[in-house]
């Protein structure tokens, strides 16, 4: 069978699951790859079998987990600072001061008549 047109753009899929890890955009990611975004996901419904949306999706979620295992693993070896953040992101923990009213005497003015 004689094929017509322009071969192939061969895609190297680890390199853009990479890419979507790290919250790469489909048109950063072509671009890194040297082609068209259009190609790009030509190329990853024809392999894939998923429009590169769904692709980017399951490939970024990857990226997201790691980051959130390294920011525990940094809290959980001691990290101040990666501590008290998680804190209030995952715990609703917030920084609060305690006030409290305190009832004050009258304040007495007395006036004195100038001699």
């Amino acid at each position: 069978e004689i094929m017509t047109g322009r071969p192939l753009f061969d895609v190297n899929w680890d390199q853009v699951d990479e890419l979507c890890a790290i919250q790469c955009t489909g048109e950063e990611i072509a671009g890194v790859l040297g082609c068209d975004y259009d190609t790009l996901a030509t190329a990853c419904k024809r392999e894939k079998h998923l429009a590169f949306s769904d692709y980017f999706k399951q490939k970024a979620s990857n990226g997201k987990m790691s980051l959130r295992r390294t920011q525990y693993t940094t809290a959980m070896e001691g990290n101040p600072t990666m501590l008290v953040w998680l804190g209030k992101n995952w715990l609703g923990q917030t920084d609060k001061l305690e006030t409290a009213i305190t009832q004050l005497p009258p304040i007495e003015i007395e006036l004195y008549a100038a001699e």
